[in-house]
């Protein structure tokens, strides 16, 4: 029965996602978008935080250190982030790859869309090189 709720974005996740992160305060970006579920290609609207190389997605924009984050994604194993109204067919998107999937997005302006491109760019950057740092160290 869990996994059913899950797979309909009805079910708190079984586990911590915030890798440490302190999600509820200060994050770099933050706001609503529309997000394709991974199991089920519907849109949902979401309050994502963008906090220390992690994108994080709530229910709500009513987030504390109680909140439990519906998904998050590693911003420093991303390869890109760009426009995506054509893939898509929805004006205002854009997706966001790793070499495992892509996630897409739809923000509620162009200019949102283009912040929040950016955003997520400028995190790539940053922690991506600290990921190279680390491989150098650990080779």
């Amino acid at each position: 029965m869990n996994n059913f709720l899950s797979a309909l974005g009805l079910a708190p996740p079984a586990v911590d996602l915030s890798d440490g992160v302190e999600f509820w305060h200060g994050a770099e970006r933050s706001g609503w978008l529309m997000k394709q579920g991974d199991v089920i290609k519907t849109w949902r609207r979401r309050w994502f935080v963008l906090k220390q190389g992690k994108l994080f997605w709530f229910l709500s924009d009513k987030v504390a250190a109680t909140s439990a984050a519906r998904g998050v994604v590693d911003v420093g194993k991303c390869l890109s982030v760009k426009g995506a109204e054509d893939v898509i067919n929805k004006a205002h998107g854009f997706e966001l790859s790793t070499s495992a999937e892509t996630k897409y997005f739809i923000a509620d302006s162009s200019k949102e869309k283009e912040e929040w491109i950016n955003s997520i760019g400028r995190a790539i950057v940053r922690h991506s090189n600290s990921l190279q740092d680390e491989e150098l160290y650990n080779y």
